[in-house]
């Protein structure tokens, strides 16, 4: 009865060590990506976007970041001018 407890409490721990290790992979790429900054005509391989800043509620261009996964897998963070949201459209 005792061996059986042990070998229950290894396996919980160890599927715990499994998915905390997943875990931090996963936010590792994202800590290293070099900011990249964006011009017109910049060639983009898009494939998954990761997050989008939001715009603040300013009138005028702002600096955004958009973090996204190209068709390799790797990990970009692309910073590009938008306009804010304060603007009045009347």
């Amino acid at each position: 009865m005792n061996i059986s407890k042990i070998a229950i409490f290894l396996a919980l721990g160890l599927l715990g060590t499994q998915a905390f290790a997943e875990e931090s992979q996963a936010k590792t790429p994202a800590i290293k990506a070099p900011v990249e900054t964006y011009s017109y005509g910049t060639k983009l391989d898009i494939k998954k976007v990761i997050t989008v800043t939001d715009i603040p509620n300013v009138c005028g261009p702002v600096p955004a970041q958009m973090t996204y996964e190209d068709s390799n897998g790797q990990r970009h963070v692309l910073q590009y001018q938008v306009m804010g949201t304060g603007c009045s459209n009347g």
